[in-house]
């Protein structure tokens, strides 16, 4: 179980970077996402990320 919440974990903070990548502008794969430059999704990528990172964090005290 703590293994799959690690997982969890680590792909929210991959999917995280990619909103934030795409929402500034970095990261503009595929062309045609409604994503990109789009600032907010920046914001939720954020987000996204610091939740996997203390949803790691819960999973390694455990």
């Amino acid at each position: 179980m703590k293994t799959l919440v690690l997982m969890v974990g680590i792909f929210a903070i991959l999917i995280g970077l990619v909103w934030i990548g795409q929402g500034t502008g970095y990261f503009p794969y595929p062309q045609t996402s409604f994503m990109i430059s789009q600032i907010r999704w920046a914001y939720y990528g954020a987000g996204l990320g610091m939740a996997g990172l203390v949803i790691i964090l819960l999973a390694r005290r455990a």
